[in-house]
């Protein structure tokens, strides 16, 4: 059975198809030729957001000599242009918008460097980039390797004089301008900050609102590699009236700098209100994916995301093939980087990663194909062929052109196709990434969405003055919405040209007590598949992909997916985002496509097919002041210290965990684990399972403890410090009386596990309890989904109950009954007479338990008949 909080897909007809996409109220067909009139409801515009041309140092080098920005304009626009090796390429469907964002650090200098006779040329910084041989790929890595030094290194004076920096940048805004066609096609004027600081790359593209007030010159990475100092720059164009934002990019490739939760990298600066606010005001999107993979999640931070093993690609750009580096995973990838932004605004009251989806190429031909069956590789001469490609080129030492992609693009929706009108919708976030194929996709929230929504003819007229669209906050929640649960519209049409859809799901964080959660929903699909029924996971589409031949069909899968969701676990204490994903069918991934054409075996570093998505930009929820005073209470360090806690040093953490085991408690789930650690250096968790709530940076514990797995571990500083793959994560032991808790490094400042006595069930405490309630009730299994959600309310009350160390013994006993009361007033309606009798009896052992140990724990006497605080509302 379909759950309540879950809609099937609005499946279309297939004979229908083209009628339907065709048809004004889906609107996938995007007409940039066609002037449009201003829409208050909003269109859907693709764009790209991120390409290099020949004015790029390391596309001149590459092998791009022969397209600039005016060319790629075109190419945007439909037209037919030059590949650098020199053949015809089209786009497949023309874009609505484009900004080329060159590299703003020696913009134009290779390509003038290799002018005979030019101003660059005659330099004696230049010379190093000049080619004797521009075909020889030892040459190109020599030259590129150059550049990234340049990049990383101190700026050179010579590059930076205005006969070279503002000459070229006052030719890119004119080329903008003469292919800026307002309701038809939007130029923006933009470029990118390339900065590199130990090859790490944080790299961001800025777009100007309007071409008329742009600086002489751009500010770039020469100037300062430091975010920080561009936010500060961005902050002086806006008070001198020119509105700019920045996109960042490729934080796959960051090595873990581009989402730090502490410390700023670049400068040693603790994060603060300040940062977060600068980089909030400046920094409006993130660029999803790109030709150099996606920067959604990982595996190891999604472990229970089965579709996050998808377009991975992990290097150190430039790296010398001889030095040992990696990239680090934890502060690479945006998921996380939501999660920690609400969890920091709960512990600290900023979140500097409010984040809006954007998708870009990175493509430094002038042109990126955004197809799999239309791709002509990103590099130039270095990717230009099958046999390059298949080979493996190692561009610049690190990157493997076979994990390329043919890149993402920018959706965005907007009143109409302008330059103001576009960049407004970018900078409020509401905009969403797409890996390559115009899928278009609506996601809205709100607090009182009628499920049927979605069939009326104004649902989005609707959607917009009820709730709010991607990008945005909800509203507040409803004077007396207690019970209240956000409600969110997904809708998503196919791209014409592409693979039917296979569903929508609802990507949904939260954070407690500094821990922070992700879980997927599935809310819409195609046919008629069932959700698992102890999952509630939508089984994976049937795949048409034919591996011999390297095609598919659209036998299978939707046109269109609609539904209304409820989130079913919402706490209303609680900060969390939500934001949709939309799958397509599976079809066959470039690599596959290009080996049956060619007769080559396919690469076998990628995987042959995959699904090409969509991602819109989240939606935030804050509790109110009055909703954080029912949040649950957590355990500080420095309430530990109030109390007399002391940290355990290296010696002692050496006595406790060298050779060791012990059973923790996480005290915000209730979950428990037992750890192991042996004598020589190795440690892993047992007995988690795949639906335990699992918070951040555990890796994949289940499959660990499942399989036996270790990982390392080591004492150090008063520290125990594990690894997910090769970032630490250090656990400090405080010892309070006869208990000992611990508190991680990225849960700041919460002490939020405890080692516990050897219990006599493996599973969550609570967990077992709902299953004896469920069990010897006799509950169905629809009871079962209305009953149990009462009864973790009731025991994590309880629980908080327990923990309160402001109430005396007797006011813990009166709240026993007030919650109680509470409690039975839910339940009554749901469960019959029999089953009435059975729960007082396995309650009220519960409660009176719970009432002994508090009575105990206070050293006050409870004189009262358990049975008597229930006799004014017992359920009947």
């Amino acid at each position: 059975m379909i759950p309540r909080y879950a809609l099937a897909a609005t499946a279309v007809n297939l004979k229908l198809a083209k009628t339907i996409l065709a048809a004004a109220v889906l609107g996938a067909v995007s007409l940039p030729t066609l002037a449009q009139e201003r829409n208050p409801e909003r269109n859907a515009y693709f764009g790209e957001t991120h390409l290099h041309t020949s004015w790029s140092v390391d596309a001149w080098v590459m092998g791009n000599r022969l397209t600039g920005p005016e060319d790629a304009l075109k190419y945007a626009q439909g037209q037919t242009i030059k590949h650098p090796l020199g053949f015809d390429i089209k786009i497949d469907t023309p874009l609505d918008f484009m900004g080329v964002t060159d590299h703003s650090e020696y913009v134009g200098v290779t390509r003038e460097a290799n002018t005979p006779g030019s101003y660059v040329s005659k330099l004696p910084e230049a010379q190093p980039m000049i080619m004797k041989d521009p075909n020889s790929s030892a040459e190109q890595n020599q030259v590129f390797s150059y550049l990234l030094k340049l990049a990383a290194g101190p700026p050179v004076k010579a590059f930076m004089n205005p006969k070279v920096t503002s000459t070229v940048w006052k030719s890119n805004v004119k080329i903008a301008d003469e292919n800026n066609h307002p309701g038809k096609f939007t130029a923006f004027c933009s470029y990118e900050w390339t900065s590199m600081p130990g090859q790490r790359n944080l790299h961001r593209n800025v777009f100007f609102r309007a071409c008329d007030k742009v600086p002489d010159y751009p500010f770039s990475a020469l100037d300062s590699s430091r975010p920080t100092d561009l936010w500060n720059w961005m902050d002086a164009q806006r008070k001198a009236g020119n509105e700019l934002l920045a996109i960042s990019h490729n934080a796959n490739v960051s090595d873990g700098w581009m989402y730090p939760l502490d410390t700023d990298n670049t400068t040693g600066r603790p994060i603060d209100a300040a940062w977060a606010a600068a980089r909030d005001r400046n920094e409006r999107l993130i660029e999803i994916k790109q030709g150099k993979g996606q920067s959604e999640t990982h595996p190891l931070l999604s472990p229970t995301d089965e579709f996050a093993n998808y377009e991975l690609f992990q290097a150190i750009l430039g790296q010398p093939a001889n030095v040992g580096r990696i990239d680090h995973i934890t502060g690479s990838f945006a998921r996380q980087a939501l999660k920690d932004g609400i969890a920091m605004q709960d512990v600290r009251g900023y979140n500097p990663y409010k984040l809006g989806m954007a998708g870009g190429s990175d493509s430094h031909n002038s042109a990126s194909p955004y197809r799999q069956d239309n791709f002509f590789g990103l590099h130039a001469d270095a990717d230009g062929s099958v046999e390059r490609r298949f080979a493996g080129v190692l561009i610049g030492g690190t990157m493997d052109v076979r994990l390329e992609n043919p890149g993402g693009l920018t959706g965005v929706w907007a009143e109409e196709n302008t330059r103001a009108s576009l960049w407004d919708a970018m900078y409020r976030k509401e905009t969403f990434g797409v890996s390559g194929p115009h899928i278009k996709v609506r996601f809205f929230g709100g607090w009182g969405f009628n499920k049927d929504i979605v069939n009326a003819g104004d649902w989005v007229k609707q959607s917009y003055a009820d709730g709010v669209p991607m990008g945005a906050d909800l509203r507040p929640m409803p004077s007396g919405g207690k019970g209240t649960a956000p409600t969110f519209i997904v809708w998503a049409v196919k791209d014409p040209t592409s693979a039917n859809l296979d569903r929508i799901q609802v990507i949904k964080g939260w954070t407690q007590n500094s821990q922070s959660f992700e879980k997927i929903y599935d809310v819409a699909w195609s046919g008629d598949r069932q959700p698992d029924k102890w999952t509630r996971r939508v089984p994976a589409i049937q795949s048409t992909v034919d591996i011999e031949k390297a095609t598919y069909t659209n036998s299978v899968g939707s046109v269109e997916l609609k539904g209304v969701w409820t989130d079913p676990e919402f706490d209303a204490s609680l900060h969390a985002f939500y934001y949709a994903r939309v799958l397509e069918i599976p079809t066959p991934r470039w690599t596959l496509i290009q080996a049956v054409k060619s007769g080559l075996p396919p690469p076998d570093v990628v995987p042959l097919s995959g699904q090409e998505r969509a991602w819109t930009s989240p939606i935030w929820y804050t509790p109110s002041a009055e909703a954080r005073k029912n949040a649950p209470a957590g355990t500080t360090v420095a309430d530990l210290k109030k109390k007399g806690a002391a940290a355990l040093t290296d010696a002692q953490l050496n006595a406790l965990i060298v050779g060791k085991a012990h059973w923790l408690r996480n005290n915000v789930t209730g979950e428990q684990f037992w750890q192991s650690f042996t004598a020589e250096g190795h440690t892993t968790l047992f007995r988690i399972g795949t639906d335990a709530p699992v918070p951040s940076g555990y890796g994949n514990v289940e499959r660990d403890g499942y399989q036996g797995t270790t990982s390392p571990y080591k004492i150090e500083d008063g520290k125990l410090i594990t690894f997910v793959s090769q970032d630490p994560y250090a656990l400090t032991f405080y010892k309070l009386g006869d208990t000992t808790y611990a508190a991680r490094s990225n849960e700041f400042g919460y002490a939020n596990y405890e080692i516990v006595p050897d219990p006599k069930f493996a599973i969550n405490p609570l967990t077992e309890v709902i299953n004896r309630f469920s069990t010897n009730l006799g509950l169905t299994e629809q009871q079962r989904q209305q009953v149990v959600p009462i009864l973790k309310e009731e025991i994590k009350q309880l629980e908080a109950l327990k923990k309160d160390a402001s109430l005396s013994g007797v006011r813990k006993v009166e709240r026993v009954r007030e919650i109680g009361n509470s409690i039975d007033e839910k339940l009554k309606p749901l469960i019959n007479r029999e089953q009435e009798q059975k729960f007082q009896a396995l309650r009220e052992e519960l409660r009176k338990r719970f009432v002994e140990k508090v009575a105990s724990e206070a050293k006050e006497k409870v004189e009262v008949d358990v049975r008597s605080w229930f006799t004014e509302k017992s359920v009947k």
